[in-house]
């Protein structure tokens, strides 16, 4: 399973795609996590709202 977005706390900032090393995050309105993410737990620890989780 794909990193889970929280979309109530997602700013559509982009911070998450940019950081990304597989590129598997979109950003339109929302950051969107496709089934190339290899759960790294990058956009994570990077996301400055708490939006994204690895549960």
């Amino acid at each position: 399973m794909p990193v889970l977005v929280i979309e109530e706390k997602c700013s559509g900032c982009g911070t998450c795609a940019e950081v990304c090393p597989v590129a598997a995050i979109t950003v339109e309105g929302v950051a969107k996590v496709n089934e190339d993410c290899v759960e790294c737990g990058t956009c994570v620890d990077e996301c400055p709202n708490g939006a994204l989780s690895l549960d």
